[in-house]
Formats: C-alpha cells, structure tokens, sequence
C-alpha cells in the first residue's frame, strides 16, 4: 500500500481533475480517492490522529461525492459517502446470527466471582488457576458487525439472541466503524460483536440540542443510543453522536485468536474501535475481584457508563471445553455495581403541581456527588411514601440513584435527627394558585382542583404541545413557561392567535426564532381526532385510549357529545374513564376551548378504522423496547387491522414482547396469553 504522503498528492491530483471541466475521472481514480477518504477517517476516528485538516478532509470527501453524483454505477458497497445517511426503510427486515448473541449471568456481589471460578475449577475437574480477561460492562446497545473479506456487509441487533434486526444502513453512519478493515489480507468472515453507545458528554450536548431545538430530551445515554439505531430515516441516526466498542467474537474464517486479549489486539490492528483503558488479564480470580473493586470506585471518569464487569476466562481452548450452560457461556460471568449511595441532607421540602392537579413533593437536598453526578433534587412521590421513610427537613438521609439515573432517597437516619424536628406535612393549600387541596378516599395523591391553577395551565399547555399530541416542534417548555408568565396565552386556542410582534416583544426573542414557532404552530393545525383527543389533556386518557375513542365516534363532534352509555362500548373504557371523560366534556369552559380550537383553524381529520387488514380481529399489546419506535409497531398494526389495548386482561390476544418487558410479561403468562415477539407480528402481517 502506498505511504500516506504518496496517498494524499495521487487524491490532490484527482481533486484538481474534478475541478477542470475538460478532464475526465476513471473508475480507478474514484476507487483511489475512496481509499484516501477511508484511511482518513480510520486515523482521525479509531487512532485519533488526524492526517488532514478538516477543511481538506471536507474536500476530499465532496469530490468523492461529486464522481458519486455523475456515476452513481461505481458506487462502492462500502463508500466513506455512506457516513451521512439518507435511506428511509419503511421497516427493518430479520437477520439471523450465525452463533447465538447470548446473555450473562448476573450478580451483584463480588463473592459470587469466587463461586464462578470454583465452578470452572468443578466442571474441569482440577484445582489450578484461571487467567481471566476482564472488561467494562458497557450499558449500551448490544451490536453485531459482520465482515466479509474485510469489507462490512451486515449489522443486527441482538434481538432474542437467535435473531435481530437488521439495521446495516444506521450502522454505517457511525464513523468510528470501519466500512473495511485495515487490512492487506482479511479474513473471509469476521463477526465483530460490541455494543453502540454515547459518551457522557456527548448526551450533555445532544440533550441541548434536543432543548434548543424543542424536542424531546433523552433519559439516558443508553436510551439515546437505541433510539438513534432503530431511525427508520438513517440521516437522523448520521446526526446522532454514536461511538461503537468491539469486546467479542461470533463466527470467524480465515483469522485465528488465542486468546480473549488477542481478540481486542487483532481488532485494534484490524481498525475496529474498542476501549482497552478499562479491561486487565488477571492471573486468579483474586485478582479479579480487586479489579471489580478498583473499577467500581472509578467508573465514573470512564467516558461513557457502565453498570458492571465481564469477567472471562482468557484463553478460547479453555473456553471451547467450558462450552454453554442453558442460555449462557459457562467462560463468561457479569458483575453487576451495587447502585451508587450517598448521604446528604434535607434542606428543604417544596411541592410541584402537575397537568391533572397532582401535587408532588419534592426534597431539596445539600447537593451531592453519587457515582459522579452531583444530586441536589429527589421526588418524595407523596404524604404516604414521606411517612413510610419518615422524612423530614433537617434529615440526613441516605439517597441512590436507582438505575444509575433517577435520584431517590432510600432512607432518613433518625440518630442524626435534631430535636426539635417535626413530622413533615404536605400543604392543604395549592402553592400555585392557593385554593383548597383535596384528596380522594381511593387515592395517595393530593390534587389541586381549580383548573384556573397558573401551574395546570403550564402543565396542560406543554402536554397539549408534545410531540404525541398536536406536535408544535419548536414549542420548548420555556417558552410556555413565557407565554404564560406574561398573560399572552392562557388557553390551548390562544397559541393559535400568537403574531409575531408578540413573540418579538419577549426577552432573548429572535427574528429566526419568532418565525420557526409560527411555522410550527400552523403545521400543528392539520392532526388526527386520536391526537387531539390526547392533547385535551382528559385525566386517565392516553395514546391507546384516545386511539379508542378516536375510531369508535370518527369526529370530534361525535366525542363531544358522547353519552355515558356511548363511552361504555368503547374498547377498554371503564366506568372510572367514562366519568372523567364525562366529567370533562360537561365543563363549560373545555366545551368552549374544543370550539375555539375549531375556530382557529384546527383541522382534525375524521378517524379511519381499517377493519379488513391481516390482523383484524385480533388485539395486541406491546411491553418492553422493540427494534423500532413504539409508535411506529402501533401504526403498523392499526393499519393492519389490529386493535391495540392499554392492559393485560383475558381479552387481550397478544403481547408483543420486546427487550426488558417488565412485568407485563408474567401477567400475561399466568392468564394464559400468547406472548409473540415483534417478528412474529411481521409474519402475521406478511403471512396472514
């Protein structure tokens, strides 16, 4: 291979003849440019080593793109051009792995390492030691990369472990992956098995720009990533920050390893990213178990989280004559970390008013580091859950974050409490709007019930902006914070009257700003009754519901004058939702906002109610993360016929699983219900 100096003057020259109209490029020179822009992108994303400025870097890249453009014949399966995305699938298609994808066994004491070893140590009938080869547990997206000759082919998920999504076309946008490997002779087939993940800060930035942009924020980094993989629009997913890490091996031709470190070696010289700052060969388990220690007390400087560690046995003979043990490797273990715990103090205790009236408290702690991120916050749910832990202000408590994500307070410690402490007790008055607080005999929760609360109005009117429901894009909650703080809207139709010059009035408006929300607000006026229904914001009325309702009464003038009888025959609607609906419906002034949306131009589309698909007949539920959107599975079996549920009953005729499903799972099982997968559902689709 010619030296990088050689390389970059060949790709300058072919620059320059892509510039002179009179010069022709061979189907050569766009071959030899790609494998500048390959090699670029290999020494700036895995070595971390630029080899050009960015400037140049882009230059080269869009003359690729230019000979790309006037011959779209030569395009390269595995063309640098493909890192941008573009590709709209309608659904991601089945992909079956080679060896299984399958799990560890977990705990979450370090003593069970030892009880690991001593496992191996009984199964091969000897008493010698184990080199083990140890690694972060990465919580991303679990991944397979396949290479065939070097050059990646197919990307799946892992799915069920025996079959995944096949999502090659997001993967390729990920720039540390390469599209083939550094190599002069591959192997005739590698499966790279890794995990996609963010780093830290990374998902700060992201999140800011979801903010910025009046998007949804993502809970977590891991969330962020799934969601990223599973775009059926692969431009988003080029958008997003993803990195990928290499740890393990599915089938291979043609390549050898000995080991489990020569497995993180050969992928490094073969140019597959993975993250050798984090892992050790330990010569015993004992050596293992300090590792476990040590990592657990650093893990957050990693740049990335990890909620444990691999432990294998190093050697692969060894771990061929281990071979499985039901669903996992008898080589392999997972150490979970215990959940990070601190102790703070309480400095104060505040209530929040939610959308339906709903009054959380909330503790206001001394601000504290647990597993690197700094807590000052934690929601005390209600007055029952504040009794059971007996919380007051002045406590010193013991808080965690449950999942390494939400902040919660465990405990309080009474041997440190003062004196002259009281029991904490939640307001009788709304601290938003002062009026009398009432609580259901039936319920924890204290409700404020004067739907004028400046709190519920806040509330309701970011609900009614949502993404799910009427979807006004660059509707942040800050600026309905504004709008409402500065009395220019105090009702859902009041967005639709907003000008221009109101906007420009406001602190730290723009012009470009001012007319990106207009945008949004008029696109937001065509929606479906299903949408509307759930922008009203009707206490127990969610998506599914609302989807209900819709497809029973067709229009919004068929809802509104629904009777009590009426609402009963919908699907899932109990006396419980067909009071408050009632109850809301029979609200003057929600009469009057209903009609006021109208008159401002909101067109709501009459429902469809497709009855003769291949899933008519039958009803679905879906629990768990599936290997695309949520919403996109739901409109798929809608307009297929299937009707949705919002609950596990005897009626329900499906459940459509999907990764972490939750208890739903075992409610289903214990009824009886068939428990599919979402392959299945395709099938029933394809195949009826």
């Amino acid at each position: 291979m010619p030296s990088a100096t050689d390389q970059k003057k060949l790709a300058t020259k072919i620059l320059a003849k892509i510039h002179t109209s009179s010069s022709r490029i061979s189907q050569e020179e766009y071959a030899d440019l790609a494998d500048w822009v390959h090699e670029l992108d290999y020494h700036y994303h895995t070595l971390d080593n630029p080899l050009v400025s960015d400037k140049e870097y882009d230059d080269f890249f869009h003359g690729l793109k230019q000979i790309e453009s006037e011959n779209p014949s030569w395009i390269l399966s595995n063309s640098p051009t493909h890192r941008v995305g573009g590709a709209v699938l309608p659904v991601f298609t089945k992909g079956t792995h080679r060896l299984p994808m399958l799990s560890l066994a977990n705990s979450y004491d370090p003593e069970d390492l030892i009880d690991f070893d001593q496992r191996i140590q009984n199964f091969l009938k000897t008493t010698s030691k184990f080199e083990y080869f140890c690694e972060p547990k990465f919580d991303g997206l679990s991944m397979e990369i396949i290479y065939e000759n070097g050059v990646f082919t197919k990307a799946l998920t892992r799915g069920d472990g025996v079959t995944g999504e096949d999502v090659t076309i997001n993967v390729k946008t990920i720039k540390s992956i390469p599209l083939r490997l550094n190599s002069k002779k591959p192997p005739a087939l590698l499966e790279v098995r890794g995990e996609v993940l963010i780093l830290k800060e990374d998902f700060k930035s992201l999140n800011q720009f979801q903010e910025k942009e009046g998007l949804p924020t993502f809970a977590n980094p891991r969330n962020a990533a799934a969601g990223s993989i599973r775009q059926l629009d692969s431009k988003i997913s080029a958008s997003r920050p993803l990195k990928f890490y290499g740890y393990n091996l599915g089938q291979y031709q043609g390549i050898e390893f000995s080991s489990q470190s020569d497995v993180y070696e050969t992928f490094k010289e073969l140019g597959i990213p993975t993250y050798s700052q984090a892992t050790r060969v330990c010569s015993d388990i004992q050596e293992v178990v300090k590792f476990y220690k040590d990592l657990e007390e650093t893990k957050s400087k990693l740049p990335f989280d990890i909620d444990g560690l691999v432990v294998k046995i190093n050697s692969r003979a060894l771990q061929d004559e281990l071979g499985l043990v039901a669903k996992s490797p008898r080589w392999a273990t997972a150490a979970k970390f215990k959940p990070d715990t601190a102790e703070t103090v309480v400095e104060e205790i505040f209530c929040q008013v939610g959308r339906t009236g709903a009054i959380t408290p909330v503790a206001l702690m001394t601000p504290v580091k647990v597993g690197g991120v700094t807590v000052t916050y934690a929601t005390l749910h209600n007055q029952e859950e504040i009794d059971r832990k007996d919380i007051r202000v002045g406590d010193t408590v013991v808080i965690q974050r449950a999942g390494d994500v939400i902040p919660e307070i465990i405990r309080s410690m009474p041997e440190k409490r003062s004196a002259s402490s009281t029991p904490y007790r939640l307001p009788v008055h709304c601290p938003a709007c002062k009026s009398l607080l009432h609580q259901h005999p039936d319920e924890a929760v204290v409700r404020c019930l004067n739907s004028e609360c400046p709190a519920i109005l806040k509330e309701s009117l970011k609900h009614f902006a949502s993404r799910r429901a009427m979807n006004i894009e660059k509707m942040g909650d800050r600026w309905i914070e504004t709008f409402v703080d500065s009395g220019l809207v105090k009702s859902f139709a009041d967005f639709y009257g907003l000008k221009k010059a109101d906007l420009l009035n406001l602190d730290r408006q723009g012009d470009k700003s001012a007319d990106n929300i207009l945008k949004s607000i008029e696109h937001s006026k065509k929606t479906t009754l299903a949408r509307f229904i759930y922008a009203l914001g009707i206490r127990y009325i969610g998506e599914t519901t609302a989807k209900h309702l819709a497809d029973h009464f067709l229009t919004i003038e068929r809802f509104v004058g629904a009777t009590e009888d009426e609402l009963m025959k919908v699907p899932e609607i109990g006396e419980k939702v067909a009071q408050s609906t009632l109850g809301w419906l029979g609200n003057p002034s929600h009469r009057n906002q209903v009609k006021d949306l109208i008159s401002a131009g909101i067109m709501v589309a009459q429902a469809k109610v497709n009855t003769s698909g291949p899933l008519s007949g039958k009803s679905f539920l879906i629990t768990g993360t599936l290997p695309i959107p949520r919403d996109q599975a739901q409109a798929q079996i809608q307009e297929s016929g299937g009707k949705l549920l919002s609950g596990v009953s005897s009626k329900l005729n499906f459940l459509v699983a999907g990764e972490d499903p939750g208890s739903k799972l075992e409610k289903a099982n214990n009824l009886g219900v068939t428990v599919v997968g979402w392959s299945d559902v395709l099938k029933m689709i394809e195949n009826p």
